[in-house]
This record gives C-alpha cells, sequence and structure tokens, in this order.
C-alpha cells in the first residue's frame, strides 16, 4: 500500500511524546508590592500576575502610566520590559505631573 506524503498512518515515524500538563493547568502567579511614590500621598498596591509579565504590565495594573515613570528594584533602575520572575517590590516614581 503506497501513502501519500504527510500521512497519519504512515508506521515508519514515531509518534510524538504527549505532554504532562493537565489542561486545566493555571499560570503561576507572583505578589508584586509596587510602591508608588509622590509627596504627601504615596501609597502601595499588592498585585498578583502570573509569572513573566512585563514590569510595564504591573505598574500599569496599580493604575500608573508606566512610560512616565521610573521604577525601581532595590534601589537600581529597571527597563519596563524586565519580566518578573519572583515575588518582589516596585518602587515607582512618577517622573511627570499634569498641570
Amino acid at each position: 500500500m503506497r501513502l501519500h506524503r504527510g500521512s497519519s498512518k504512515d508506521v515508519r515515524g514515531s509518534s510524538p511524546a504527549a505532554e504532562s500538563l493537565p489542561l486545566s493547568a493555571s499560570p503561576s502567579l507572583v505578589p508584586v508590592d509596587v510602591e508608588i511614590v509622590r509627596p504627601g500621598r504615596g501609597r502601595t498596591v499588592r498585585v498578583e500576575v502570573p509569572v513573566g509579565t512585563l514590569v510595564r504590565a504591573v505598574v500599569r495594573s496599580a493604575g500608573e502610566a508606566p512610560e512616565g515613570c521610573a521604577v525601581l528594584i532595590e534601589g537600581m533602575s529597571v527597563p519596563l520590559d524586565t519580566p518578573t520572575e519572583r515575588p518582589t517590590r516596585l518602587t515607582v516614581v512618577p517622573t511627570f505631573s499634569g498641570g
């Protein structure tokens, strides 16, 4: 019997390994404390985000515009496209104000 190329009935190749994750598996969440530093009215917000969420998205979920902020982790400035891999504390310093 001749089978056309790409047939699923070809016995020569082995079948691919099945994935071991259940379909209902949800991504791991990490808690992030977002401290917004403002003169006289600073605040801290705790958000839980999936592992790998970009700092930009974390800042936005805390109610701030990430493009108008400096973001620090342990006193060091970090790029907005840094992924969140573990529980952490972000210090957000707005760099402009409305008027």
